[in-house]
């Protein structure tokens, strides 16, 4: 799996997780700021669609998976 892949996967994942944790009617909910969490991985890739800078994909090319296309 490439670098950009994880990177996809993780964002995913995370933004499953924050809105099930800040739904007020998911079983899971914790409190809405969670929701805060989610807005905040939007952006972030938003912005690195703009600048194709991306921290969380430095972050997986150093946890050993390679970068292509």
């Amino acid at each position: 799996m490439n670098s950009w892949q994880m990177v996809r996967l993780v964002a995913g994942v995370f933004i499953m997780v924050s809105l099930a944790l800040g739904i007020p009617g998911s079983p899971m909910y914790i409190s809405e700021w969670w929701l805060a969490f989610t807005a905040f991985v939007g952006a972030n890739l938003t912005q690195s669609a703009f600048t194709r800078w991306c921290p969380m994909e430095i972050i997986m090319r150093k946890f050993g998976f390679r970068s292509g296309n």
